[in-house]
């Protein structure tokens, strides 16, 4: 089963894409992670991401696209994955049906108030980084970390004006990604509004439709 998953910021993409990871005994593979990891064991890939991550710039296409290609090669992918961050354009989407038959494309989708109220709700701890909700998983003491005791702060870019902007960003992007696989008969779409909880056995339920089922 060779899944890709897709969807706004804060959606909950690599959430839904652990849990089910486990349920269907696939890897789930990241893009952000294979960039971390190719730039922490400096690999040749590593030390090109590197470049490009250090100046802020995108990670051009063709590097991402080899990376990708490299990852979906080794042995625990041949019995399917879940693809999560990848593709964020069209050249690597149409790239990906090169080397990879897909399955199904999973978009989740959650109308903009739900996810400006998940993301601008989240405090971190200044010190130990444990995360928490002001609604969904609030601390014990108002801005104050259960587990150390540290001061609970909100990050700059999860304020509602700049997830607006970047939601705006994502919708823009993405447009022509969704058409192209609606247009090849691979997309599903998710309702995520809800908690994960409600949301992953809506997705297993979807999948059971086109044969796949969960792994004992």
């Amino acid at each position: 089963m060779k899944l890709v998953f897709i969807g706004p910021p804060g959606v909950g993409k690599g959430t839904y894409a652990s849990a089910l990871s486990k349920i269907y005994k696939i890897p789930h593979i990241s893009t952000g992670e294979i960039f971390r990891d190719e730039i922490k064991r400096e690999t040749k890939l590593g030390k090109k991401i590197r470049s490009y991550v250090e100046k802020g710039e995108l990670v051009p296409d063709e590097i991402v696209i080899e990376t990708v290609k490299k990852r979906l090669s080794e042995d625990d992918c041949k019995n399917g994955f879940i693809l999560d961050g990848y593709p964020r354009t069209l050249q690597q989407a149409k790239a990906l049906d090169e080397f990879i038959i897909l399955d199904r494309v999973l978009n989740f989708v959650a109308p903009d108030e739900v996810i400006i109220e998940r993301i601008s709700g989240r405090r971190i701890c200044s010190q130990c980084g444990a995360i928490y909700h002001v609604k969904f998983k609030p601390p014990k003491v108002p801005g104050i970390c259960d587990i150390c005791g540290g001061r609970l702060i909100q990050r700059k870019d999860d304020t509602p004006e700049v997830i607006k902007r970047r939601l705006d960003v994502y919708k823009k992007q993405f447009a022509p990604i969704i058409e192209y696989y609606k247009e090849k008969g691979l997309l599903l779409e998710v309702d995520a509004r809800e908690l994960a909880d409600k949301v992953i056995p809506r997705v297993v339920d979807l999948l059971k439709n086109y044969g796949f089922y969960p792994k004992e």
